[in-house]
């Protein structure tokens, strides 16, 4: 600031405490378990893709409903699972206990994570940490508890794939925090060369998809606008027409990607499936 500037008139920068407020109450919103566990092929997948090893120490940042937390543990990892949302940690510990897989759960923020540095051989996150608000804090706090030569695995959604373009799609109704960055810019190779290549050994990055399976488009929409939280919230908050134009903007989207031609809904979303050696 120069000295001409006049006192408190520099722009604020964004409220995260106030925007994840709103976010928590948004994941808390519906039952985002009955969409994450379809997803649970990414976390074994990814997984795989790090080469975890039995006995290794694993932290799944916002682990949401448990998807790489338990794949991991399938490994015998020493896993520790986080989220700022508590409801879907109890999902999460619910399936580990039907599977008698032993993992650690511990409510805490992404972007403030409550460990020490080089805390973990290994720090996943699958569709998760992608959706802090101050993603350069929350990339920062990755790179500190993971030890040096540890790995760090990420899944995160494209800006041009099904679940990118839903995201925009959506932002036309209901506008984003302002000076929040899209999530799906954790699936670019400018963010994770930003964010992490200067600090890391090693950055992998490959495009994957994820295939959407659903009994028809509607069916999809019905789901997510009623257990997927930013969906929920999304409809939520429109009037009567435009809740309808917001669903038949959606449809026209799976439309647009769907390859199935017998009134199911076949969608496949890309991701980047990311490796970073610490």
């Amino acid at each position: 600031m120069s000295l001409s500037t006049p006192l408190g008139s520099q722009a604020a920068g964004p409220d995260y405490a106030a925007i994840k407020a709103k976010q928590q109450a948004v994941w808390g919103a519906g039952d985002y378990a009955r969409i994450g566990v379809t997803l649970q092929i990414v976390g074994e997948q990814l997984c795989e893709a790090m080469d975890l090893h039995a006995g290794q120490s694993v932290l799944d940042v916002a682990g949401g409903n448990g998807n790489a937390s338990l794949a991991a543990a399938r490994r015998f990892c020493k896993v520790v699972s986080t989220d700022y949302v508590e409801a879907l940690l109890a999902k999460s510990a619910k399936r580990a206990e039907a599977e008698g897989l032993a993992i650690d759960y511990q409510t805490a923020d992404a972007e403030n994570l409550p460990f020490a540095d080089a805390s973990f051989d290994n720090v996943v996150s699958t569709y998760g940490v992608m959706f802090t608000p101050n993603q350069g804090q929350a990339a920062a706090e990755l790179l500190r508890v993971c030890r040096p030569g540890g790995k760090i695995g990420l899944a995160n959604w494209t800006p041009a794939s099904f679940i990118g373009q839903l995201f925009k799609t959506v932002g036309r109704y209901v506008t984003p925090p302002p000076g929040v960055n899209s999530p799906a810019a954790w699936g670019t190779r400018d963010f994770l060369d930003t964010h992490f290549g200067p600090h890391v050994q090693k950055l992998e990055a490959q495009p994957r998809y994820f295939t959407f399976r659903y009994q028809s488009p509607t069916h999809w929409v019905d789901v997510f606008s009623t257990y997927y939280g930013p969906t929920l919230k999304a409809f939520e908050a429109l009037d009567s027409d435009a809740r309808q134009a917001l669903r038949g903007e959606i449809l026209a989207l799976i439309e647009a990607h769907n390859r199935a031609t017998d009134g199911t809904m076949v969608v496949p979303s890309e991701y980047l499936e990311v490796v970073i050696t610490r």
